[in-house]
């Protein structure tokens, strides 16, 4: 059967290439942006497939005025996917507070707003699946990404959390965590261009050199391979909660999570010496004055 989907940021990058392969197999997307124009050329090769909608995330009203309208087009929505979205670059003690607002309401508020529109009508249907775009960042934080990454670690335990939530509905929730993908000049994202600060302080000039030779060398993905991928864990009977596309992390999120590991178990005595001795509490507490 072919599927309904609803896909933030359709305009360009991952969702633009996702909207794509979901059209291309004869599957009908509701597509947004924030600005309906850009929609136009998937309009044109794909005709009433397509709804365009204008839509900024931030807005709650306008994200569930938006999932109603594309719940009346087609009669039913199958795959949500939360795909808007950017990435704030910036040291902790450069972000302003407007930076950090805005980061978070475009990541995590935005993706909020469509969990909470779609599942009233998931939940009636008996079935459905969510799709969240999260990242590599959202696994692992590196300097520059403190604003991003707590955008990011937010959606991956809120998703966990409504995994489990919605499971006896009949829903599913699938995490994307993407590496570095070319989705605009054939390059990963470089910081020291990419997501700017108001007025960025020298001082960590450095630093970003540092991690804009890092993302450098990181292989980046082709989209287009990533929207293939797309489409079989949405067509899979027991799609997984979390999943990374790209190879160019996982070496990185191995040695990671590893070391937080050891860090946890390095740190055993200490930990139980915090919890204090029970045992002990209760004596205490029933001596006799």
């Amino acid at each position: 059967m072919s599927k309904v989907w609803f896909i933030t940021g359709s305009s360009r990058g991952l969702g633009r290439h996702f909207a794509e392969a979901a059209l291309a197999r004869g599957d009908q997307v509701a597509a947004t942006a924030r600005n309906p124009d850009d929609l136009g050329e998937l309009v044109a090769a794909h005709g009433e497939a397509v709804l365009p909608l204008a839509l900024d995330v931030t807005g709650r009203a306008a994200v569930f005025e938006s999932v109603r309208r594309a719940r009346e087009r087609f009669g039913r929505l199958d795959v949500i996917v939360n795909n808007a979205g950017y990435a704030q670059v910036g040291a902790v003690e450069e972000l302003t507070e407007q930076d950090l607002r805005d980061q978070l309401e475009t990541n995590l508020f935005g993706a909020v707003w469509v969990i909470q529109a779609v599942l009233p009508y998931l939940r009636e249907q008996g079935a459905g699946h969510i799709i969240q775009l999260s990242s590599a960042a959202g696994l692992i934080a590196m300097p520059l990404s403190g604003a991003y990454s707590a955008s990011k670690w937010a959606l991956e335990a809120l998703n966990e959390s409504l995994a489990q939530e919605v499971a006896d509905f009949g829903v599913k929730v699938t995490v994307i965590e993407p590496g570095g993908f070319a989705t605009r000049s054939g390059q990963n994202p470089d910081p020291l261009n990419n997501g700017h600060l108001t007025e960025p302080d020298p001082i960590y000039d450095g630093l970003r050199r540092r991690i804009a030779a890092f993302a450098g060398k990181q292989p980046a993905g082709d989209p287009a391979a990533a929207a293939r991928a797309l489409l079989k864990i949405v067509d899979s009977g027991d799609p997984p909660l979390r999943v990374l596309f790209g190879q160019g992390f996982y070496p990185m999120l191995q040695q990671v999570y590893a070391d937080r590991l050891k860090t946890w178990a390095d740190w055993q005595d200490l930990s139980a010496q915090a919890h204090g001795d029970p045992t002990r509490s209760e004596r205490t507490d029933r001596s006799e004055p």
